[in-house]
């Protein structure tokens, strides 16, 4: 996953681009121009070009990338002007690294046209919002779960609850708004309050890969936004398990139920003897099935039907294209926008004038500005020749045996 790098990086990477005179790589309608910085890097970025390039407007931006010793670094520069064959731009606040290819993003040519839309069913219901994006499938389903059958469904979730559970309960937020803390924290989140042992201390770090848990560092955001002073945190760390633990809960979980950008409730699970075993994460795993069966079983008797919108393609402004993924933006102020989510599918078209490609393209990262949020979206599953295709149309050259690995995916 590209990272922006720090202040300190981002100035050591602007020296080096002009001391050792670093070939920093643009494509334009097919023709890659290798740029050098003319000029030590200071408020401004003074490019040479190799070869004579077109009148670029001002205030247009240039992906451009470059590698420093195997690290592979890409930043947007945006014009400011031309003059005796150089390139005045100003210089980029943001340059990242770890970038998970090494092909160059350019600019849309202008013989292609792209709509969007989404994988799947689209929905606007009354639960509680986050900004994350929870793709439940088939697959996700345990077998012998019959989730045709609701009533039965939660009987049998709750007899296995109670395998290691002396408590439990689900709540679905649309019969019961959040009331207490640790509702308005998974309801808020999306993520699970674990607390293994109330006598010990809230979880300092996460090791889901998607991040699930509410970590002390998370817990006391939370605190800070609801008005509690930095030097009050700890103490109310310490009450708030406290209480728990005087009301002799020995181990608490709060899991919630998401559906797509929705949390629609909670499964709660506690330990009132102390004799039991705490929860672990292997505990923690078999709820978070049980919430995603029961979201499925949700979905399949048309439970959220009543909010379903029409899934209509629609035309993001395309920033930069890659034979792997895209860069979009999409208008501030729209309903759309709020459904555009990290790990959202999207279907892409994309109409050449010799080859239309349908491609799934996954949201890898969402950032925003004044005007607009931004879209940088990983093509899926692409077909091989697509992939061909698309790298000729852009990059003007045919794949070689040296490209091998973009065509498996290591961009």
């Amino acid at each position: 996953m590209a990272t922006p790098v720090g202040r300190i990086e981002r100035e050591f990477f602007l020296k080096a681009m002009f001391d050792e005179k670093i070939p920093v790589r643009y494509i334009k309608d097919r023709t890659e121009f290798v740029f050098t910085l003319d000029q030590p890097a200071g408020e401004e970025l003074v490019f040479r070009p190799n070869r004579q390039m077109g009148k670029l407007k001002p205030h247009i931006k240039l992906p451009l990338l470059f590698n420093y010793r195997g690290q592979v670094v890409d930043f947007n520069v945006e014009i400011l002007a031309q003059k005796d064959d150089l390139v005045y731009c100003k210089t980029p606040e943001i340059l990242h690294k770890n970038l998970d290819r090494n092909y160059l993003r350019v600019n849309t040519p202008s013989d292609i046209k792209i709509l969007f839309t989404f994988q799947g069913d689209r929905y606007n219901l009354s639960f509680p919002k986050i900004n994350e994006y929870e793709n439940i499938t088939g697959e996700d389903i345990v077998h012998r779960m019959d989730t045709g059958n609701l009533s039965g469904l939660v009987r049998q979730i709750t007899a296995s609850l109670s395998n290691f559970a002396d408590g439990y309960k689900i709540v679905n937020f649309k019969d019961k708004k959040p009331e207490v803390m640790e509702e308005y924290l998974v309801a808020e989140m999306g993520k699970t309050l674990f607390i293994p042992s109330t006598a010990g201390f809230l979880p300092k770090t996460d090791p889901y890969p998607k991040k699930r848990i509410v970590t002390e560092e998370l817990f006391k955001r939370y605190l800070e936004g609801t008005g509690v002073g930095t030097s009050f945190l700890n103490d109310n760390c310490v009450r708030f398990l406290k209480k728990k633990l005087d009301e002799n809960i020995f181990s608490d979980a709060w899991v919630p139920i998401l559906f797509h950008e929705y949390v629609i409730g909670y499964i709660h699970i506690w330990i009132t003897n102390s004799s039991r075993p705490p929860f672990d994460f292997n505990i923690l795993d078999n709820v978070y099935q049980y919430a995603k069966v029961l979201a499925f079983a949700l979905k399949e008797n048309g439970y959220f039907e009543y909010g379903r919108v029409d899934n209509e393609p629609f035309e993001g402004r395309v920033l930069d294209i890659s034979a792997s993924g895209l860069l979009f933006a999409y208008p501030l102020g729209t309903t759309l926008l709020a459904t555009l989510l990290v790990d959202a599918e999207l279907t892409v078209t994309i109409e050449a004038p010799a080859r239309t490609i349908n491609v799934v393209a996954r949201i890898v990262r969402r950032f925003k500005d004044r005007t607009a949020g931004y879209f940088g979206c990983r093509f899926i599953n692409i077909a091989p020749e697509d992939t061909r295709f698309l790298f000729e149309h852009l990059y003007g050259r045919q794949l070689e045996d040296k490209d091998s690995g973009f065509l498996s995916g290591q961009v």
